[in-house]
């Protein structure tokens, strides 16, 4: 509990979205007084206007697909069409009973909610709408926001973000999808499976340009071969908006129309005006800095989630906010291996991964001292089943232990728990081709691909 005063904390937390609340909840079961400052809803991004909403958009896309398709499974269905009320109904249902429950949870463990824009205005002080509040610990989650590029101005009407995509009315009837990263993969598989018109333009040479090169090559298949329009190598110009919706100018002069336009060009950290630079806090375009341990140049100060330079993933930043907490208890936890952290992009197909690219490996240890094995999801009886391509791809030293796995097919992200202990233990092909997979799962490809990288291979693998 706080003092009397009601404003003194042992961790004064600045953001609750997932970095914020994990460490919050984790603080106040090892017994410290906790105040939790948000000037939104609790869960912030993720559970709001980001991973949440967006994967049950995803859900329905799939249902949607599934009876469209229903045919070639021997049932006869027909999709009359997509009710967006009922889909965004649906939507923002989960989005409230997990924000009533995460609610419950924050209450019951005693955990001060502070409702209101927090700034922090001194080493151990945040300002809420006039009135000063002070932890012995500061922890800053502020997250993070859809970013944009110069000259393009977001109406909310003809030019979007994901946070507009997501309160969607309708269906579109084309969309233009400025960034082939993980937003914009997952919004362009959501409208195509709607029955939307989808261009996806990326500047970079391929889409997901942070995954394997060869998982960003099955997913532009895969795009095409659902007749999304992938525009790689292709960096934006300008828009402007017509009578019929918005007219794009790439590179080169090309104009290319469409209903709506989808800025998905990254998120960029939620620090601006929150007194961090003016108390010294140490940064770097936008982003704050911090050592291993999380903390920032200034005393008792942490910082977690999106505005900590890295991978944006609520998970991450949940992981972040319990090692914070866990830190400033003095249980001494072991630093988090950010390159063993699982990725997931849930778009149709799914792409997985955890550890290094092949590129990244040879980059790391040379290309003699790397090798690769692809294990065909052609192979595998559950994916069969679910009409589903793709692949499991092990990157591993050579004599050593597996330093990657990706994966890309329907449902692979929920492989991704496997793969991340895999990679996190240092296992050895050979210590993972004894284990014994369940018949007929997709996971049982993880076991295939490690057989096969074991010398062992009882399916054929390409």
């Amino acid at each position: 509990m706080a003092d009397e005063a009601g404003n003194q904390f042992d961790v004064l937390i600045l953001g609750a979205g997932s970095g914020g609340y994990a460490c919050a909840l984790r603080a106040a079961q090892l017994g410290l007084s906790v105040g939790l400052v948000e000037k939104g809803d609790l869960g912030g991004t993720c559970l709001h206007v980001g991973c949440i909403p967006t994967k049950a958009l995803l859900h329905a896309a799939e249902v949607a697909d599934a009876a469209r398709d229903s045919e070639q499974f021997g049932v006869r269905a027909t999709l009359e069409g997509i009710d967006m009320a009922g889909v965004n109904s649906y939507k923002d249902g989960v989005v409230s009973r997990l924000f009533k429950g995460l609610a419950g949870l924050i209450k019951g463990r005693g955990i001060t909610v502070i409702e209101g824009e927090g700034r922090l205005t001194g080493p151990h002080e945040v300002t809420v709408g006039g009135a000063t509040y002070t932890g012995a610990h500061l922890v800053l989650a502020s997250g993070s926001y859809s970013r944009s590029l110069p000259g393009l101005e977001i109406d909310g009407t003809h030019v979007l973000t994901s946070e507009h995509a997501l309160r969607l009315d309708r269906v579109p009837r084309s969309v233009i999808v400025l960034g082939g990263g993980v937003i914009g993969c997952e919004f362009a598989s959501v409208w195509k499976s709607f029955g939307a018109d989808v261009t996806v333009l990326e500047a970079l040479p391929r889409l997901v340009a942070a995954e394997d090169e060869a998982s960003s090559k099955a997913l532009e298949r895969a795009f095409r071969k659902r007749r999304i329009t992938v525009r790689t190598g292709t960096p934006f110009q300008s828009v402007k908006t017509t009578d019929d919706g918005v007219a794009v100018t790439v590179e080169g002069g090309e104009v290319i129309e469409a209903e709506l336009l989808l800025v998905a060009v990254g998120r960029g950290p939620s620090t601006d005006g929150l007194g961090y630079e003016e108390q010294g806090v140490e940064m770097e375009r936008g982003f704050v800095l911090t050592d291993a341990r999380l903390r920032t140049n200034l005393p008792d100060v942490f910082a977690v989630g999106d505005i900590v330079p890295g991978l944006q993933l609520a998970h991450r930043g949940f992981q972040q906010g319990i090692f914070v907490a866990e830190e400033i208890a003095g249980l001494a936890p072991a630093t988090i291996d950010e390159t063993g952290i699982p990725r997931v992009t849930y778009s149709d197909p799914e792409i997985a991964s955890v550890g290094l690219n092949e590129a990244v490996a040879i980059e790391q240890y040379g290309a003699d001292a790397i090798e690769s094995l692809t294990y065909d999801l052609g192979g595998n009886g559950k994916s069969q089943i679910l009409k589903t391509q793709g692949f499991v791809k092990l990157v591993r030293r050579k004599d050593g232990p597996v330093v990657g796995i990706h994966m890309v097919g329907a449902r692979v992200g929920e492989l991704v728990g496997e793969a991340q202990l895999i990679y996190n233990w240092e296992g050895y092909a050979e210590d993972v081709a004894p284990l014994i997979h369940g018949h007929p799962t997709q996971n049982e490809a993880l076991g295939e691909a490690h057989l096969a990288l074991a010398g062992k291979a009882l399916h054929a693998h390409g």
